[in-house]
């Protein structure tokens, strides 16, 4: 997966890693130490390159500092190509009810007003990386070379995507059960 911060990767990545079979990785609850406290860099790189030698894996996303070798290695890459009221919608209402119910993210993790005000803010990096994001998008899904790119422009595409693999799995599974057919 692959998206602006709220489109709703995480979501999706695990739908998919239901649906498929696939072992679905949320990175930002490897990438998060407890305190906020991000994983060294080279640590990351280590672990997402060891993940991704793997024959089947599931990335809700990929960072920067890393993308380029999970890309070197996926097979297709999903994006979230979604309008900023969109995600920014999104985003906003999973934040509240983080900062309300007090659910434990990114490795016993906690969202709080005070964070949502500070510079290192989620919803201040939604802001900041969101045409950078986008553009990396379009560059992925144009690019000569590199894995197929499935951009999805709106929440209904993802709900499409699901619902078609679901009908493809439902498919197999009675030619599977019927070899006649």
């Amino acid at each position: 997966m692959y998206g602006v911060t709220g489109s709703g990767k995480s979501t999706l990545a695990c739908t998919l890693g239901e649906l498929t079979g696939l072992p679905a990785t949320s990175v930002d609850d490897i990438a998060w130490s407890p305190g906020w406290v991000p994983m060294p860099t080279d640590e990351q790189i280590a672990y997402f390159d060891a993940l991704t030698q793997g024959d089947e894996w599931l990335l809700d996303s990929a960072y920067g500092t890393w993308r380029d070798l999970v890309l070197e290695r996926a097979d297709l890459v999903v994006a979230l190509d979604y309008a900023r009221l969109v995600s920014l919608g999104r985003l906003l209402r999973r934040t509240a009810a983080r900062v309300i119910d007090q659910r434990e993210v990114c490795n016993g993790n906690h969202e709080r007003v005070r964070g949502l005000l500070a510079r290192d803010s989620i919803v201040l990096w939604h802001f900041t990386s969101f045409r950078r994001k986008r553009a990396e998008i379009r560059r992925l899904a144009s690019a000569v070379s590199g894995p197929p790119v499935i951009r999805l422009r709106r929440p209904a595409d993802a709900r499409a995507l699901v619902e078609a693999e679901t009908a493809r799995r439902r498919i197999a599974r009675r030619a599977d059960a019927d070899p006649s057919s």
